[in-house]
């Protein structure tokens, strides 16, 4: 291996992670810490009359405000985007406060997601880096102009310092809150290209390391708002009890006990349940549980039968005369198949999973006539003023979204099946707010699961060993068919995140992708990392047995597919060494893993160990390498990959949905397993940042390279032992070791 530069790399441990998020917080909580350790800080409204654009607020006393257009969900988008344009405008740090936008598509939409306001995909970053910084740009374009005005000297004599217009010449000065206050906005104000922003070796703020998270101190002193803290005047409660099989409705409703409760002032039937108001949220779900209600049993989700769909799935790709959707084509993949020496032919299958996100589904809803206000931790604000004034029947413009921080999103809350149950009952209640918090049960059996898939895999090599031919096939249901049909039409049938990540940049001659959709009525959605999630599983774990095949080193192996992707070299060949590949360890194996979904490269290597007799995986350690293009908060970007590589780790090991004749059979944490602090492993990051590259999505990128390295690890420690099943859990390894 070539001698790499590891430009950032840290190591951390579960307690060294947690003592150092902890001595954070006591600093901010007491005033431990100066200011400028700090520097933005969130705020409520903005400040000032001088307002360059719809993004920036500029106060007399230099306090800049920046609007944040994505939903903060403990994935530090309420900094990074802000710090953009505070970078191109030379803000003072110190003197930002960040407001989270309202909704208003037209002003804050995300150029990635076509101009709706929507969190998601790993897209915030990519979608609004040009945007912002632009934006940034034209900010300080407006300020240097008006300041020429002031100091009646040309703009080409002036330059900008943090918080500061100079004249060098004179040596006179004005500060943004002078400007702010007797400056006046030039008309018209001038425009931007590319040409103005800052080179790289200009950047004061994008690039550091010690620019923390601006919604850390509020998390840690108690004081952030979740939707699930939010609290009005005169607010009701309500609860929603939705049929055990999805896609029921009630047929009859006794609700004679539950309205008999004190407290208990509305019991309203729904089509897809029955609601509950109530003055306390205990009286609300004590009167759910008194509910005697008898449901209709036509829904086609009763023949929803996971395990033994799955099965089918499998079967369905397996058969080549059950065609789908030509995904991706490149050469003549069938051709380099039928003709190979050697053809590699597997399947791969995953569980539907649920996001159990720590803060359950919830909002809040108030309607007056045909206005309607919502407080809600959603991902969607532009969805949710389409759904909300679906229900009350107005225009979205007649709704206002105030979004809340998020205690985790993983995609769930871009979706408004909470947002319709608090407005719904807040209709019943016109003038009153109304708090619908999901109990985790409800949490639970009525997510919107990961999609069950199955993938069938056909690699054809020559006499060497080299590859010839790869025909990849995915059989899943659809979530664009229910999410955006229109889309989900317009492209022949073929859902893109469902399939996500089967486009590698490997070079092979011939590559084919299929997309075989299946379709028994559950509604599944985006799940963390979603396609990429087991499309790089069943991909990676393809080349290690490659690998094998050929008796070549699978480290190797990848550098030579990769041969024209320097980028791709890079992290492989840093991870490599992080992990000392080519070191023995004694009861321990290795196992590589690499992706380049969201615009990120990324490569892991995970440390495992394996108990024969039970079948439980242990992952001791995980080293990273990921390369986003540019690194706009490397220190971020660390614990960006550690949430993800835990995530995934849990994820490959435990989580699994079991759907039994249409009900969910899991509901709560001691039946849907969730990676435990003690199972967590010890996780080494470097970021490798590549100058001139785009920048890369990160929120997700670190989750679909760790099973497939677990996996693969598995493999080297047993000899060539294949799991093939996410999630592996100790009864399937068990299996596989007998086969």
């Amino acid at each position: 291996m070539t001698k790499t530069v590891k430009i950032f790399s840290h190591a951390i441990s579960r307690r060294s992670f947690l003592i150092s998020v902890g001595s954070l917080g006591v600093a901010v909580a007491f005033g431990g810490l100066v200011r400028n350790a700090f520097g933005a800080t969130m705020s409520l409204v903005g400040e000032g009359d001088y307002l360059p654009n719809a993004w920036v607020t500029i106060a007399g006393d230099g306090t800049v405000t920046i609007m944040s257009p994505a939903s903060e969900m403990g994935q530090g988008i309420m900094t990074t985007l802000p710090l953009l344009i505070a970078e191109e405008m030379d803000a003072d740090w110190e003197m930002v406060r960040i407001v989270q936008a309202p909704s208003d598509a037209d002003k804050y939409g995300n150029p990635g997601f076509y101009g709706i306001q929507l969190t998601g995909g790993s897209e915030s970053t990519r979608g609004y880096y040009e945007l912002l910084r632009l934006t940034g740009a034209q900010t300080r374009k407006v300020l240097l102009s008006s300041a020429a005005n002031m100091l009646d000297v040309s703009v080409g004599e002036l330059t900008t310092e943090p918080g500061r217009v100079v004249h060098a010449r004179t040596g006179r000065s004005l500060s943004y809150g002078q400007i702010a206050t007797d400056g006046s906005l030039p008309d018209p104000l001038p425009q931007v290209t590319e040409a103005d922003l800052k080179p790289t070796d200009q950047w004061r703020y994008i690039g550091r390391r010690d620019i923390p998270r601006i919604d850390l101190p509020s998390k840690v002193d108690g004081s952030a708002v979740y939707g699930i803290d939010v609290q009005l005047p005169d607010m009701l409660y309500g609860a929603v009890l939705r049929a055990p099989v999805q896609g029921e409705q009630p047929e009859r409703i006794d609700d004679s006990e539950a309205r008999a409760l004190p407290g208990i002032t509305h019991i309203v039937p729904l089509s897809y349940g029955v609601g509950i108001i109530g003055e306390t949220v205990e009286a609300t779900r004590r009167a759910k549980d008194l509910l005697n209600v008898t449901w209709s049993t036509s829904s086609r989700v009763r023949n929803y039968t996971s395990d033994r769909l799955l099965e089918h799935y499998r079967d369905v790709g397996r058969d080549l005369s059950q065609t789908g959707v030509e995904a991706f084509s490149e050469g003549d993949a069938d051709s380099a198949i039928t003709n190979a020496a050697t053809v590699i032919e597997v399947d791969y299958m995953s569980d539907l999973v649920c996001h159990a996100t720590m803060e359950p589904m919830n909002a809040t809803a108030l309607v007056t006539g045909d206005t309607v206000e919502i407080w809600a931790p959603t991902q969607g604000p532009t969805g949710t003023q389409g759904f909300a004034a679906e229900v009350v029947g107005t225009t979205p413009d007649k709704v206002k979204v105030n979004v809340t921080l998020l205690g985790g999103g993983f995609g769930r809350k871009a979706e408004a099946d909470f947002i319709v149950d608090a407005v719904s009952l807040a209709k019943e209640v016109e003038g009153r707010p109304v708090k619908v918090i999901w109990s985790r049960e409800d949490d639970v059996r009525h997510d919107k699961f990961r999609p069950l898939e199955a993938q069938h895999i056909q690699v054809g090599l020559d006499v060497n060993g080299n590859i010839t031919g790869w025909r990849h096939r995915i059989v899943a249901d659809s979530i664009f068919a229910r999410t955006n049909a229109e889309l989900f039409a317009s492209a022949g049938g073929h859902d893109d995140v469902v399939t996500e990540g089967a486009h590698f940049n490997y070079t092979v001659p011939g590559h084919r992708i299929e997309y075989i959709r299946q379709d028994n009525g559950l509604d599944i959605g985006f799940w963390f990392a979603v396609g990429v999630g087991y499309t790089r599983f069943s991909i990676e774990c393809v080349i290690d047995e490659i690998a094998a095949a050929r008796g070549t080193d699978p480290l190797q192996l990848r550098l030579e597919l990769l041969k024209d992707q320097p980028r791709a070299r890079n992290v492989i060949e840093t991870v490599g060494q992080m992990a000392e590949w080519d070191r023995e360890r004694d009861d321990r194996a290795l196992g590589l893993a690499y992706s380049d979904a969201f615009g990120s490269h990324c490569a892991q290597i995970a440390e495992v160990s394996l108990n024969r007799e039970t079948g439980v995986i242990r992952v001791h350690k995980v080293w990273c390498a990921v390369d986003p293009g540019v690194a706009i908060q490397p220190r971020h970007i660390e614990g960006m990959m550690i949430v993800g590589i835990t995530n995934g780790t849990g994820h490959a090991l435990f989580e699994q949905i079991n759907i039994v004749n249409g009900e969910v059979q899991e509901g709560n944490f001691d039946t849907y397993r969730v990676i435990r602090m003690s199972e967590a492993p010890e996780i080494e990051v470097a970021v490798v940042p590549t100058s001139g590259s785009p920048v890369g999505g990160i929120g997700q990128a670190g989750l679909p390279p760790v099973g497939p390295a677990i996996a693969n690890a598995v493999a080297r420690l047993t000899g060539g032992v294949r799991l093939r099943h996410y999630p592996f859990l100790p009864e399937r390894v068990k299996a596989a070791l007998g086969a």
